[in-house]
């Protein structure tokens, strides 16, 4: 019988994708400080200085639904409300509160930073008390603007938590309204007051929050309330993190989008090039700066992002740049982009929109002009003459 030829096994290696590489130094740990905002400020809690006040706001004729969803109270004394402040004001290893301040520096809530993990960069904002005295008012808003960015911009966490019984729908609603994003249901996870808790958790991500950060800065702007102090957009607006137009299904970009981006807009703009001259500004930009301060909104492709839009908010939002894929074009994804651009304005109470592009490129300026937009003005600049063109919203 003729001897069988050796087995190659080196055919049968796969490699297996574990994902980026990720740094892994440890985020610090929250200590106590101050930060300050425009309607608030966040402070050490004091149980000297804030139990009184607090006691008073929390445990009035509505306090059994302010306390129903929190691990602790409401407390049948004042005495042992206080003794409960000094206990949480004084820290634990896993849990640090501050108390949320009005201008005159009264506490009127409090939140924490808890389930610290360092190693991993995760952290989770919970145990939150909105007094009535902070319920729906800048202030409350502000209080997690400011929390969110300490822990993205000052201590570095990757992942930000929110965590509640999934009864509590004020809480749920509240999340995505802050900009979380909602990850699922734990079924049976504890027991609270004895009673069964499922908990709905929700998270916020470093790569996300350049967005968020934008969306709560307009929402807390004060153009953005009347004299009545009436807001003009509401957060989960400036929030929305998905849309569909037409035939594209949209999202807000994150910055692990921005390599996407950059291809795509070379794919959409470099023959642009031959006509203009000149490198096409959309080419070029920096969308890891942009998107600071712009919205960008994308659309994924089988294996590429299959369209993008990016527009500067204001009372007026200026179009910066939209791009379809070439491998994606065909399919009336342009018309659909600029419509998507017009819905989402009018949802920002903008009544008209802007945008430009090279003076030389013709047959997109009719474009738009067929889509509404008229001629205003040409903008003449060191290296090129850029088209302004603008339309009025009814």
């Amino acid at each position: 019988m003729p001897a069988l030829p050796p087995h190659d096994w080196s055919c049968n290696v796969t490699a297996i994708d574990l994902g980026p590489v990720i740094d892994t130094t440890p985020a610090p740990r929250p200590v106590h400080c101050v930060i300050e905002g425009r309607s608030c400020r966040l402070r050490p809690l004091d149980a000297a200085r804030d139990s009184d006040g607090l006691y008073a706001l929390s445990h009035g004729p509505e306090k059994a639904a302010q306390w129903a969803y929190l691990s602790a109270g409401p407390f049948s004394d004042q005495a042992e409300f206080s003794a409960f402040v000094a206990k949480i004001a004084a820290g634990t290893t896993d849990q640090v509160y501050w108390a949320i301040a009005d201008r005159d520096d009264r506490a009127i809530g409090w939140l924490s930073l808890m389930r610290i993990d360092p190693a991993n960069r995760v952290i989770e904002v919970g145990s939150i008390l909105y007094t009535p005295a902070l319920q729906r008012t800048p202030a409350a808003t502000e209080a997690q603007y400011l929390m969110a960015a300490h822990v993205f911009e000052t201590l570095g966490y990757r992942r930000y938590e929110w965590k509640c019984n999934d009864l509590n729908a004020p809480s749920k609603r509240a999340a995505i309204r802050f900009g979380f994003t909602y990850e699922g249901l734990f079924r049976q996870h504890v027991i609270a007051k004895g009673h069964n808790r499922d908990t709905a958790w929700f998270s916020m991500l470093d790569i996300e929050w350049p967005q968020r950060k934008l969306a709560f800065e307009r929402w807390l702007d004060p153009a953005n309330f009347d004299a009545a102090g009436r807001q003009k957009v509401a957060l989960g607006v400036f929030n929305q993190l998905t849309a569909t137009e037409g035939p594209l299904t949209l999202r807000r970009a994150t910055l692990a989008d921005v390599p996407g981006i950059q291809a795509l807009k070379t794919a959409a703009y470099l023959p642009n090039e031959a006509i203009i001259g000149v490198a096409s500004m959309p080419r070029t930009a920096d969308y890891g700066a942009l998107i600071s301060n712009h919205e960008i909104w994308v659309a994924d492709g089988e294996d590429h992002l299959a369209a993008c839009a990016v527009f500067e908010p204001g009372p007026e939002p200026v179009i910066y740049s939209l791009a379809v894929h070439p491998k994606s074009q065909g399919k009336r994804y342009g018309d659909a982009i600029l419509a998507f651009c017009e819905t989402r304005a009018r949802a920002l109470g903008a009544k008209a929109m802007t945008l430009y592009t090279h003076v030389k490129l013709t047959e997109r300026i009719a474009w738009y002009a067929r889509k509404g937009f008229e001629p205003t003005h040409v903008q003449q600049l060191p290296d090129r003459a850029a088209q302004h063109m603008k339309k009025t919203l009814g």
